[in-house]
């Protein structure tokens, strides 16, 4: 999947317009049972406080279910799809009609394609879109969709493009290369799909004009800087002065956030790979 300029420059908003290309992709429509409309949350959490600022609006959504825990079971998939939901594309998994189960979504490498068998069960052959434990995979396999414990689903290395690599593997641990750069050890029966995630160009989009980001629901950004000493603790100031103190939140809070790791998190790294 390419980049592509989407017309004339018959606008400010056109001139600079760069999506990505989804003609290829499968015009299906959701699985019923397998999607259900999603409500708008507008950056709050369960509680009605906003937590995430900046959100709201935009278009709407109807959720697909991943099968992120990979179940057992094999197919073949029928189409790549979008995900409004995610930046990765997603691929829908026809099972056999023997068989009685449903169709199913799952994350799509990069050159996964219709046609092509997919499966997760006991003894899958080592394939792009086939799911196994990080036992049975050999060392430097390139994977995604990884489990930080086994039986919890996918949690890591879920972004369009993104891809891991397995660099070692121990008794009952094996190192994984996350695209951060970090390598935690994992245990040998958390499972993961190989291959690297499709849409690299993903992050390379220009969407020309504010309006198209308003679509995607996010709403305008204010600096701290342009604000009065009032609204923000970077306002203020005689000309165009740059805030005078380490970037914090307009509640005085650090923006980058504090540490979250523990000061034993490298010990307890260096006795895991001893074992």
């Amino acid at each position: 999947m390419t980049l592509r300029k989407s017309s004339k420059p018959t606008s400010p908003g056109r001139r600079h317009l760069y999506l990505l290309d989804r003609r290829p992709l499968s015009k299906e429509k959701a699985l019923v049972g397998m999607s259900y409309g999603l409500s708008k949350k507008g950056g709050r959490n369960n509680r009605g406080r906003v937590t995430v600022g900046q959100r709201g609006g935009g278009h709407k959504r109807k959720y697909r279910i991943i099968d992120f825990k990979r179940t057992p079971r094999s197919g073949r998939v029928v189409g790549i799809e979008h995900d409004p939901n995610r930046s990765a594309w997603i691929a829908r998994v026809a099972c056999p009609k023997i068989s009685g189960e449903e169709d199913y979504y799952i994350l799509a490498p990069h050159t996964l394609s219709p046609g092509e068998e997919v499966s997760s069960e006991v003894g899958a052959p080592l394939k792009v879109g086939n799911s196994l434990p990080l036992r049975d995979l050999p060392l430097g396999a390139t994977l995604h969709n990884l489990e930080m414990h086994p039986g919890k689903g996918g949690q890591l290395i879920r972004a369009a493009g993104s891809s891991g690599l397995l660099t070692h593997k121990g008794k009952d641990r094996a190192r994984v290369r996350l695209p951060s750069g970090l390598q935690p050890y994992l245990s040998l029966d958390c499972r993961a799909t190989l291959g690297s995630l499709g849409n690299k160009d993903a992050k390379n989009q220009s969407l020309g004009k504010a309006g198209r980001s308003r679509w995607l629901g996010r709403r305008p950004t204010v600096r701290g800087v342009a604000m009065n000493p009032i609204d923000h603790p970077h306002g203020g100031g005689e000309g165009k002065s740059s805030g005078g103190r380490p970037s914090v939140t307009p509640w005085g809070k650090p923006t980058k956030g504090s540490p979250t790791r523990s000061k034993n998190t490298r010990k307890r790294a260096l006795r895991i790979a001893s074992l």
